[in-house]
C-alpha cells in the first residue's frame, strides 16, 4: 500500500501556493505565465489525489485515516484540531474537483487570454480549489464551515470579476447575501451539535449516534438535519434560496463550469451525504428534502424551456439537476446522489464549456436566437456538446442514464408520485437541452453578416477539455451499472465503507426494465418534440405560461415586493426616525443645549470692571448668608 493519505496536505496546498504567487505578483507577471502557475498547481493535487484514491480503492487500505496538523482551537473541554480525513467519499471529491479544475484551468489559458486581469483570475481560481478542497477534507465540522465560507467568498469575487459592470456587481452580491442565509443555518446546526455532542467531528459524532451514547431527544437530530439542510439549499440553489445561479451567470464562462458543476454547488450535497447517519435518524427531515429537491427539479425545468440566454439555460438546468440529486437523498440513496454529483460534473462541465467555445465564436453573444447554424462552422465543439445534451438527457450509454435512472428508481420505491414527477422533470430537460442544441447549432444563421464572417472553432486548449469530458460523459456512468445490468455497482461498493444507502430498496427486474424503458422513452418523446418545434423557429412575443415562464414564474419580482422593498420601507423609516430624529437628535440636542447656555453664560464676560467688582461682592454676600443660615 502506497503512503499517499499522509500526504493529503498537498492536495490544498498546491493551489494555495499558486494564488500566493499569482495574488502576489498579478500586477507584473506575464498572462501566460499566472496560467501556467495555476494550471500547473491544479494538476500537481491532481496527481496527489489521483494516488490518494487508489489507496483508498486498495484492499490494504483500513480507514478513514486522519490526518492531523496542528491544534487549532484548544478550550476546556473542547479541542478541535484542523484535520483532514481520507476515505472513500473525500477521495471521490478530490479527483473531481482537481480533474474537472484542472480541465477548466487549462480551457481558461485561452479563453480569458485577452483579459488585463487574466493572472489576477487564476489566482481567484486557485483560491477556490484551494477552499473547495478545504471543505470536502475537513475531519469536522469547523473545517468544512471554513472551506465552505471560502467558496462564498471565491464565488462573490469571480461572479462579480468583471466588477465595471453594475449588473456583474448585483449578481455576485446577491449571490453572496443569499449564501450568507444558508450558512446562518449551517452555523446554528454545528453549533447544536457541538452543544449536544460536545464534539465538532465527523468519528466522534457519528460513533456516538451508532452507539447511542449521548442521550438527546429526538427532536434534537430533527433540529441539526434541519439547520444543515438549510445550509445546503443556499450553497446548493434550491427553494426558496435558487435565485443566485441563474444570475451568477455574469461571470466568465469557465467560472459558471467550475462553480455549477463540479464543485461549488455539490457542496450540499457532500455535506448531506456525509452527515447520512444523522438524517437517518431523521426521517421526517429527508422527506423534506425529497420534496424541496423534486420541487426545485421541475420548477428549474419549466423555466429552463422558455430562456434564451444560452448560459441561463444551463444555469436552470444546474438547479434542476441539484434538485435531482436532493431527491436522492430525501430517498436515503446517498450513494446515488454522489454518483449523479460526478456524472453530472463531467456533463455539465462539458455543456458550460461548450456554451463558451459558442459564446467566444459569435463575438460575446449569448442570445441563441441570434445564432443558428454553427455546426458547419464549429464541429468539434457541436460533436462535443450533441454528447452533453445526450448524457443529460439520460439516454441510455451515456453517464447520465445510469445516475438518473437509478435515483428514478429509488423515487419510485419510495413514493411513486415522486417517481412520476421526476420523470416529467427528466422529460422537460430533455426538451430544453435539445431544444437549445438545435437552435444553437441547427438550421440556418441567424445573427449578424460581421459575426458570420467571424465563426470559427476554438483553439486546441478550449477544445481539448471539451473532448475529455466529452469522454467522460460517455464512459462515467459505467462505475454505477443497475442490478439488472450487473451484480456489482462499483461505485455503491467503493462508498459503501463510509455512505451507506438508508432504508435498501430492491425492485423486480421486470420493474426496473419498464421504469428504464419509460424514462428513456419520455425523453425521445421530449427531443423529437424539441426538434419539431426548432427546426424552422419562429420568435415570436410570449404571451400566457409561456411568458410566465420567460419571466422565471416572476419569483424574483416576488421576492423583490415580498421582502426587498419592505426592508427598504423600514430601513428608510428607522433612519428617518429612530436614527436622525432619535440617535442624532439626543446627541445633537446635548451639543445645541451646551451651546445654547455657554452663549448665555458668554454675557457675563462684559470686559466692564466695575460690574466684575459688583459680581463679586455679590458673590461674598451670597457666600456669607449661605454660611450664617445653613452652616451650624
Amino acid at each position: 500500500m502506497g503512503n499517499f493519505s499522509q500526504l493529503v496536505y498537498l492536495v490544498p496546498l498546491f493551489p494555495l501556493i499558486g494564488f500566493l504567487i499569482n495574488g502576489l505578483f498579478w500586477k507584473r507577471m506575464p498572462k501566460a505565465l499566472g496560467g501556467i502557475i495555476g494550471s500547473v498547481a491544479i494538476l500537481a493535487s491532481f496527481c496527489v489525489a489521483l494516488g490518494i484514491f487508489f489507496e483508498v480503492k486498495s484492499p490494504d487500505f483500513h480507514g478513514p485515516v486522519i490526518v492531523t496538523l496542528f491544534d487549532f482551537i484548544q478550550s476546556g473541554k473542547l479541542n478541535v484540531p484542523f484535520a483532514f480525513q481520507v476515505d472513500a467519499l473525500s477521495s471521490l471529491f478530490l479527483l473531481i474537483i482537481t480533474g474537472i479544475g484542472f480541465l477548466i484551468h487549462v480551457y481558461s489559458t485561452s479563453y480569458m487570454h485577452d483579459d488585463e486581469g487574466m493572472v489576477k483570475y487564476f489566482a481567484y481560481l486557485n483560491l477556490f480549489v484551494f477552499s473547495m478542497l478545504l471543505l470536502v477534507l475537513g475531519a469536522n465540522y469547523l473545517i468544512m464551515f471554513i472551506g465552505w465560507e471560502g467558496v462564498g467568498l471565491c464565488s462573490y469575487l469571480l461572479i462579480g470579476f468583471w466588477f465595471k459592470d453594475k449588473e456583474n456587481t448585483d449578481a455576485a452580491k446577491k449571490a453572496f447575501v443569499m449564501n450568507r442565509i444558508g450558512d446562518l443555518g449551517f452555523l446554528v446546526g454545528m453549533l447544536l451539535i457541538l452543544f449536544s455532542f460536545g464534539t465538532l467531528s465527523y468519528q466522534e459524532f457519528f460513533g456516538q449516534l451508532h452507539n447511542g451514547g449521548t442521550i438527546v431527544p429526538a427532536s434534537t437530530y430533527n433540529w441539526i438535519a434541519l439547520c444543515l439542510f438549510i445550509g445546503a439549499t443556499g450553497k446548493s440553489a434550491q427553494i426558496p434560496l435558487y435565485t443566485w445561479l441563474p444570475d451568477a451567470m455574469a461571470g466568465p464562462t469557465p467560472v459558471s463550469a467550475l462553480i455549477h458543476a463540479a464543485t461549488m454547488v455539490t457542496a450540499g450535497i457532500y455535506m448531506i451525504a456525509r452527515s447520512g447517519a444523522l438524517y437517518s435518524l431523521a426521517p421526517m427531515i429527508l422527506h423534506v428534502v425529497a420534496i424541496i429537491g423534486l420541487a426545485t427539479a421541475v420548477l428549474a425545468a419549466t423555466i429552463a424551456c422558455r430562456q434564451y440566454d444560452i448560459k441561463k439555460v444551463l444555469a436552470y438546468s444546474t438547479v434542476s439537476q441539484l434538485g435531482f440529486m436532493f431527491l436522492a437523498l430525501g430517498t436515503g440513496a446517498y450513494t446515488t446522489a454522489v454518483f449523479h454529483v460526478m456524472t453530472h460534473a463531467f456533463f455539465k462541465a462539458l455543456l458550460f464549456l461548450g456554451s463558451g467555445s459558442v459564446i467566444h465564436a459569435m463575438g460575446g453573444e449569448q442570445d441563441i436566437r441570434k445564432m443558428g447554424g454553427l455546426g458547419k462552422h464549429m464541429r468539434i465543439t457541436q460533436i462535443t456538446f450533441l454528447i452533453g445534451c445526450l448524457a443529460i438527457s439520460g439516454i441510455p450509454g451515456f453517464s447520465g442514464f445510469f445516475s438518473k435512472d437509478a435515483i428514478l428508481a429509488d423515487a419510485f420505491s419510495s413514493n411513486p408520485v415522486l417517481y412520476y414527477l421526476g420523470a416529467a422533470a427528466a422529460m422537460m430537460t430533455a426538451f430544453y437541452m435539445f431544444r437549445l442544441y438545435f437552435l444553437t447549432f441547427g438550421g440556418s444563421f441567424r445573427g449578424t453578416e460581421h459575426q458570420h464572417h467571424h465563426l470559427h472553432e476554438s483553439p486546441a486548449a478550449m477544445t481539448i477539455p471539451l473532448v475529455v469530458l466529452a469522454i467522460l460523459s460517455i464512459v462515467g456512468g459505467y462505475v454505477g451499472l443497475p442490478e439488472v445490468m450487473s451484480e456489482h455497482n462499483a461505485i455503491a461498493s467503493f462508498l459503501a465503507p463510509v455512505v451507506t444507502n438508508f432504508g435498501e430498496h430492491h425492485l423486480s427486474t421486470s420493474l426496473e426494465w419498464t421504469l428504464m424503458a419509460v424514462s428513456v422513452s419520455v425523453s425521445v418523446i421530449a427531443i423529437i418534440m424539441a426538434y419539431t418545434a426548432n427546426r424552422k423557429p419562429n420568435f415570436v412575443p410570449s404571451t400566457g405560461i409561456a411568458k410566465l415562464l420567460e419571466n422565471k414564474w416572476y419569483v424574483d419580482e416576488l421576492y423583490d415586493a415580498i421582502i426587498v422593498k419592505p426592508i427598504n420601507g423600514l430601513s428608510n423609516l428607522l433612519d428617518k426616525y429612530t436614527e436622525r430624529r432619535g440617535i442624532d437628535g439626543v446627541v445633537n440636542g446635548v451639543g445645541k443645549t451646551v451651546r445654547w447656555g455657554s452663549d448665555r453664560l458668554r454675557l457675563l464676560q462684559s470686559g466692564q470692571v466695575g460690574f466684575y467688582i459688583f459680581i463679586m461682592v455679590l458673590g461674598i454676600v451670597v457666600l456669607f448668608s449661605l454660611s450664617f443660615f445653613w452652616i451650624k
